[in-house]
């Protein structure tokens, strides 16, 4: 075996060894030397080489993020360290164990015009579960904070910074280690609140109104049971995004079809007595918007880690999973036609879409439409932010395929890089749906040696960013098409052959049929299907889907 002779990186090499770390993500580097060299000759850790730091950080969160384990990702010191802060932000708000590892100039380096060195500890504080800053020599307190950055990651779901200085040489190994370091267990109590049960039944039974709007959330975290509980309650309406991985025939999984086309009287039968969210951010604004403006008389979240003021009137914020709380509460007696009222709707407006749809001339909406039923038993599916997530909103979900989207900061930076990082977490198959501003924003995404076979990536190319078409206020002037949607002539047909993936195109219903049965039969590489759709009428074939519903 080969060790690094310096003391630090070996204490690092056995805690992480101790604490069951196993995926590490390095960024390559001159001062992360030590630790490379450590964890890439132990058979221990199962290591990547992603020479990109923001994509590193990203391929590192979509592992984690389906482990549900701490994953490390490693960088030099300087500026590489600045480039992981997306993916950072984005575990933090979005729960996932991710652990930074950066390597860095003694103290006395810094600020004096060293090269490579700016100030590296606290640099992520603002979204860090815990900052472990350590000093050059092996000592009891270092490991002490290495452990506690391990251990805050793995039980509070959270992102964490350990800096390492450093000092040269770099590059000396030895074959045994020469310190053994010193393993501790933190205890955490992650306690729920007491709760006054009588209460909150009370509460929960007394209302005839009751909506549970589910966000982000693992595949299978809300149990059966729960689910059954909610859809034979009459007075509780269920309204579940994509990424919810909830699925029920009386939920409304399509938010912004439902509510997009009510009007003020409809909004008032609608407006709930009781609010009650589950799981991460929601992406619908239409329906974030509705609950500002018709609040509900109490808002409860139930949730392990934190709760969000989304609405302006959060009023008990629950630190139990949702089956440990419903599990606490009766079946109510109201009566109610609260759920009757949506899932009628929910049919009216099925039969409206279908018939819109039959006759939708081909746009990125009849591409969500053609594409999406076609998705096998047993995918994951990836969706990018932007206009990507919003279109699958609008159509039904296989309740057989897992959806992921990196809603915590909800930006386009890492999409692809998270995919690619899932699709090695997983053993499913995967696919990612994207825009083409987001696939060419983080295209080095790409430059990556551990792509599945099976790995599979559908590009959406309307000439720019087609969500700035959707949102309102925007104009067809230069100014809007270079500042806002990014105007491109761009394709992404070298990129494919340049990293082998196998290219398949469409410009049309036909030739999209034709192309999703060669992308679903080809698992002996990589396919990258690039699907070209009109830049100027996007918005106006959406406008006019909101209208049809009606």
């Amino acid at each position: 075996m080969v060790y690094p002779k310096i003391p630090l990186a070996q204490s690092i090499l056995q805690l992480f060894a101790a604490k069951g770390i196993v995926h590490i993500v390095l960024s390559p580097g001159s001062r992360n030397a030590p630790l490379t060299l450590g964890f890439a000759s132990n058979p221990q850790f199962q290591c990547y080489s992603i020479a990109d730091e923001r994509c590193a950080a990203f391929f590192a969160l979509g592992i984690a993020q389906q482990t549900q384990k701490p994953v490390a990702v490693v960088c030099t010191s300087g500026s590489a360290l600045l480039n992981y802060y997306p993916a950072f932000a984005e575990a933090f708000y979005s729960h996932i164990p991710l652990i930074v590892v950066s390597a860095d100039r003694p103290a006395n380096k810094i600020d004096i015009g060293d090269g490579q060195t700016i100030r590296q500890p606290y640099v992520f504080a603002n979204h860090s579960g815990y900052n472990a800053n350590l000093t050059e020599d092996h000592s009891a307190a270092n490991d002490r904070k290495i452990c506690e950055a391990i251990d805050t990651a793995h039980v509070k779901k959270i992102p964490v910074h350990i800096n390492v200085p450093f000092e040269e040489p770099l590059y000396e190994t030895i074959s045994e280690y020469t310190i053994k370091a010193e393993v501790s267990e933190l205890q955490f109590a992650l306690k729920p609140d007491e709760i006054e049960w009588p209460v909150v039944t009370n509460k929960w039974q007394s209302c005839a109104k009751k909506l549970i709007l589910i966000g982000t959330n693992l595949p299978d975290s809300i149990d059966q049971n729960t689910i059954d509980y909610w859809a034979n309650d009459p007075s509780v309406l269920v309204f579940c995004e994509s990424t919810s991985n909830v699925h029920h025939p009386r939920f409304i999984s399509s938010i912004d079809t439902l509510i997009t086309a009510l009007k003020s009287i409809d909004f008032e039968e609608f407006k709930p007595d009781i609010l009650v969210t589950i799981g991460g951010m929601i992406v619908s604004k239409r329906v974030k918007a509705f609950l500002r403006e018709y609040p509900a008389q109490a808002h409860w979240h139930i949730d392990l880690y934190r709760a969000y003021d989304t609405f302006g009137y959060l009023t008990n914020h629950f630190t139990l999973t949702a089956r440990e709380f419903f599990t606490q509460l009766a079946a109510t007696n109201t009566a109610s036609n609260y759920q009757d009222l949506g899932v009628h709707l929910k049919k009216y407006r099925a039969e409206k879409q279908k018939q819109f749809m039959a006759q939708l001339p081909f746009c990125d909406l009849k591409v969500f439409d053609t594409v999406l039923p076609t998705l096998p038993d047993g995918l994951q599916l990836h969706l990018s932010n932007s206009s990507a997530i919003r279109y699958a909103q609008l159509v039904y979900n296989n309740p057989k395929v897992i959806v992921f989207c990196n809603r915590g900061t909800s930006g386009i930076d890492g999409c692809t890089s998270t995919a690619i990082g899932a699709a090695i977490g997983s053993s499913l198959p995967t696919l990612l749906i994207t825009g083409d501003i987001s696939f060419f924003y983080d295209s080095n995404a790409l430059w990556n040696a551990y792509i599945p076979t099976n790995f599979k990536l559908i590009v959406l190319n309307n000439g720019g960013g087609g969500i700035f078409r959707i949102l309102p206020g925007h104009q067809e002037t230069e100014l809007f098409h270079t500042y806002f949607e990014t105007a491109h002539c761009l394709t992404a047909q070298h990129l494919a052959a340049m990293y082998g993936f196998d290219y398949l195109t469409a410009s049309s219903n036909e030739s999209l049929d034709l192309a999703l049965t060669q992308l679903w039969n080809q698992n002996e590489q990589p396919v990258l299907l690039e699907i070209f759709t009109p830049t100027l009428a996007n918005d106006s074939y959406l406008n006019d889907y909101f209208k049809a519903i009606e």
